[in-house]
């Protein structure tokens, strides 16, 4: 039987988790709002869809055992559970379905620094963070219900090529804030992508995990490092509490918590390929290096 996979929300980590099943032989779908997108997708060899074309959306998930939901969800609920919900309770797929949703460690709310699991109580701050709560508990009540397998994962931040502080710096636009204690987890794009495929190969029924390298770290300790390595100029420091900050960077900095990837390592049988920030920012390097030609100097 051939192997076929939907993603509803076609992104950062979206395109990240195509390359790695296009490796292992699916064949994939992905939607995406706009003409535009969708015939760039279609000339990479994917199946595009209208996420507002009902028949198109039925088409291609009565084809996917594997499932990932990435669309943020907005006051109106999870746009990826109004459009597939219905469906996926009226008619079973081939075979019990992998549903992976993306969350955010937002769910969690502040820790003053210390540690969170999966079973950690969840008391987010942002209304963001709360709107994924919510997302949460229908789609692993969804799974339930179908029998499927649902599967939420909960991220931090996530960089790589296209994204990442390096690019930042290059354009100009980084900013280094600093407030005493904070920590921030991260993620890097494909190790984000190796996770998910691996809970595919190991799926369990109502998992939650946590996917984050294994160094939690002050943004301002990265921007520095990455500063100094690649030979950008160091900014100036911003403190937290500078009345010019935006209220989303407020709201950002409120947050201040050690996410714990245990789990996922314990269950999975994954481990990042770049465990702190310094690897991945050197293979961001790597990647980019035409765009850093002036900027880089050897180690």
């Amino acid at each position: 039987m051939s192997k076929h996979a939907l993603i509803f929300g076609y992104g950062f980590i979206g395109a990240a988790f195509a390359e790695a099943l296009h490796a292992e032989g699916y064949a994939i779908s992905a939607t995406a709002r706009t003409p535009e997108k969708r015939a760039e997708l279609t000339a990479q060899g994917m199946n595009a869809v209208d996420p507002a074309d009902p028949t198109a959306l039925k088409a291609a998930l009565d084809q996917a055992t594997v499932i990932l939901l990435t669309a943020a969800p907005n006051d109106e609920g999870c746009p990826a559970f109004t459009a597939l919900s219905t469906h996926l309770v009226s008619a079973p797929g081939l075979a019990r379905r992998w549903i992976g949703y993306l969350s955010t460690t937002g769910v969690y709310g502040d820790r003053d620094g210390g540690w969170v699991f999966e079973d950690s109580p969840l008391n987010p701050l942002s209304r963001e963070g709360q709107r994924r709560r919510d997302a949460e508990r229908q789609w692993l009540e969804l799974g339930q219900t179908t029998g499927d397998c649902v599967t939420v994962f909960r991220l931090p931040g996530l960089y790589g090529p296209g994204r990442n502080v390096l690019e930042r710096l290059m354009d100009g636009t980084a900013r280094r804030i600093h407030k005493p204690g904070q920590v921030f987890s991260r993620l890097y794009d494909t190790d984000c992508a190796t996770a998910l495929l691996a809970s595919v190969r190991r799926p369990r029924a109502g998992g939650i995990y946590n996917l984050c390298d294994d160094e939690p770290a002050p943004a301002d300790e990265v921007l520095v490092y990455a500063a100094h390595t690649y030979g950008f100029e160091v900014p100036p420091e911003i403190a937290f509490d500078d009345p010019n900050l935006s209220g989303g960077m407020k709201r950002f900095y409120a947050e201040n918590k050690r996410v714990s990837n245990a789990l996922a390592k314990a269950e999975l049988g994954w481990r990042p390929q770049y465990p702190t920030y310094k690897e991945g920012l050197e293979q961001c390097a790597k990647k980019c290096e035409r765009f850093f030609a002036k900027a880089l100097r050897p180690n």
